[in-house]
């Protein structure tokens, strides 16, 4: 089944924006999740865990800090693979000028529900685009 980033909707956050591709609750028969997060410059998300699901993250470009069960934060650049272990707290941080682009994966999926209550949860439609404004 090909998924096209036009055909799903856009969750947008202070810190930045998800496209979920693949996920259970989108795709039958999907078991994990897979979207592309983007964290804009000098943003982050703050510290959560997924208790029932680890995570990976693939870094496409940019480059941040990394922070994995409560440990010492690490950098993170374009081509890095990061293993979170299931109830691991995390948090990404995007150190620089330019967009840190993300490729995530939840296993097993459905991680991605908790994220729709956030408080600066946004959903935009499908082939709507995100505006960002300096406040």
């Amino acid at each position: 089944m090909l998924v096209s980033p036009d055909a799903v909707p856009t969750m947008t956050f202070d810190w930045g924006s998800i496209k979920w591709f693949v996920t259970p609750a989108r795709i039958p028969g999907a078991g994990s999740t897979l979207g592309e997060v983007i964290v804009n410059p000098g943003k982050g998300h703050a510290r959560h865990n997924h208790p029932n699901a680890e995570e990976i993250i693939y870094v496409i470009s940019g480059e941040g800090m990394q922070m994995v069960d409560d440990g010492e934060p690490f950098p993170i650049r374009e081509g890095d693979t990061v293993h979170i272990p299931a109830g691991a707290y995390h948090s990404t941080f995007n150190r620089t000028w330019r967009t840190l682009r993300l490729l995530v994966t939840y296993t097993p999926g459905g991680e991605e529900k908790a994220l729709e209550g956030a408080p600066d949860y946004c959903l935009h439609e499908a082939g709507v685009i995100a505006e960002w404004r300096q406040a």
